[in-house]
């Protein structure tokens, strides 16, 4: 399975506060601790201030959010997983879309743009030293917000609630590929097979070039052995998209050997009084071999440091009667060895 990785935008680093006196002070000076923090990555003490930046605002009757997205980020960040899915989870629940209007002018003696908050900037307007009064809107995190939630819920072994969250999302997202990517690592985990095939094959219809997916639909569809067949393919798509995928290659040669032990069983059981029938699967086994082979060779140049993809290619040397091949690789098998001790 793909690793999801949490991926965040950077804190923007502009506060604008409409209070006065001591609480603006404090406003002032926490925020400043809060960002100096953020940008030293000291997100253990950047997150808490945050938290202290809206609480200071709440009291005061602005209910400002975007630090409790901040404070969520940090945490997240700070690796305290907990307390950033409890924060993410309050902010979706909110409808807090992170979506501000943001006011500045310029003041015409310094050429300066300062940036205002609204009654201000109102005021603002009827001064003669300020000119270029303009309104820009910030673009919404709350795409962001689904997809960092889900990431959290994911690394916390939490597949279930994940998968409420992702269906949420993609109620208002439904062409997010990171919440799909989700949701498919979120099928997986949770044992849905079924659904998790069914998502692969969607990302596929829209990105055939995804050589993970292939692989990922390949291993789904190896456990079945009425799908065995399409295993094969789906491998070997993954490894045309990328030639040096030695997973692919591997499972390739697993796919196509099929349980060999169970033959082998089958064989010295036969010997003794159904020869015929021995002939048979010993010819069957060396037939599924020599297919096998191309695919093992590519495995063990794609991991020549790889004592499995080398004792297979050997193993198939062998059923294939190629001595002269086997020879070639006995030095390397005995290095190789060596290192594993």
């Amino acid at each position: 399975m793909k690793k999801l990785i949490l991926g965040i935008a950077i804190v923007a680093s502009a506060f604008v506060f409409g209070q006065k006196g001591d609480v603006n002070a404090k406003l002032q000076e926490t925020n400043k601790a809060a960002m100096d923090a953020y940008n030293a990555k000291n997100y253990t003490v950047a997150a808490p201030k945050f938290l202290e930046v809206y609480n200071l605002l709440k009291t005061s009757g602005q209910d400002d959010k975007i630090y409790m997205y901040y404070a969520g980020l940090s945490y997240a960040l700070a690796n305290n997983t907990e307390e950033s899915i409890k924060i993410y989870t309050d902010l979706i629940n909110s409808g807090f879309t992170g979506v501000q209007t943001n006011y500045t002018a310029k003041e015409k003696k310094t050429g300066q743009v300062v940036p205002l908050d609204k009654a201000t900037w109102e005021l603002m307007k009827k001064n003669a030293d300020y000119s270029d009064f303009k309104t820009e809107q910030t673009a919404s995190v709350e795409p962001d917000l689904y997809e960092t939630l889900t990431t959290l819920l994911l690394n916390a072994k939490k597949s279930n609630e994940a998968l409420v969250i992702i269906e949420k999302g993609l109620a208002k997202y439904p062409n997010n590929a990171k919440l799909k990517e989700a949701q498919a690592t979120a099928y997986y985990d949770s044992g849905n097979t079924e659904k998790f095939i069914g998502a692969l094959k969607e990302q596929l219809a829209k990105n055939p070039n995804d050589a993970t997916n292939w692989y990922n639909l390949g291993v789904m569809q190896s456990k079945n052995p009425a799908t065995v067949e399409d295993a094969i393919a789906s491998f070997k798509k993954a490894i045309e998209i990328k030639p040096d995928f030695d997973n692919a290659y591997q499972n390739l040669v697993y796919a196509v050997v099929g349980d060999d032990s169970k033959i082998v069983a089958q064989i010295n059981a036969s010997r003794k009084d159904k020869p015929d029938e021995a002939t048979k699967l010993i010819d069957a086994r060396r037939e599924r071999f020599s297919k096998a082979l191309p695919y093992a060779e590519g495995w063990y140049k794609a991991a020549p440091e790889n004592l499995d993809a080398l004792t297979a290619l050997k193993e198939i040397y062998i059923v294939t009667k190629n001595m002269d091949k086997i020879k070639d690789l006995k030095a390397k098998e005995a290095e190789l060895k060596a290192k594993a001790k």
